[in-house]
């Protein structure tokens, strides 16, 4: 099994947190980019929170189908 050292990007810092390379790149992009892309981020944003979350309720049925299968085979139903 490879060692996840082995999958990193060879100028990754492991002593370095989530949270600074969020920073960081957050710094970088600011640096690149003018207020029309963050500009358009938000209205981006602003348009996807306005539709409402679409479920789809055959991924439940499913999982509650197979839960009391499960459960009907663990316990002899």
């Amino acid at each position: 099994m490879p060692n996840n050292q082995d999958n990193r990007n060879k100028n990754s810092n492991p002593n370095r947190s989530v949270n600074d390379a969020g920073h960081n790149g957050g710094e970088a992009t600011s640096n690149n980019q003018d207020y029309k892309f963050y500009e358009e981020l938000g209205r981006k944003g602003g348009e996807a929170r306005k539709r409402p979350i679409e479920i789809d309720d055959s991924v439940f049925e499913e999982a509650e189908r197979e839960n009391k299968q499960r459960d009907a085979d663990k316990y002899n139903f």
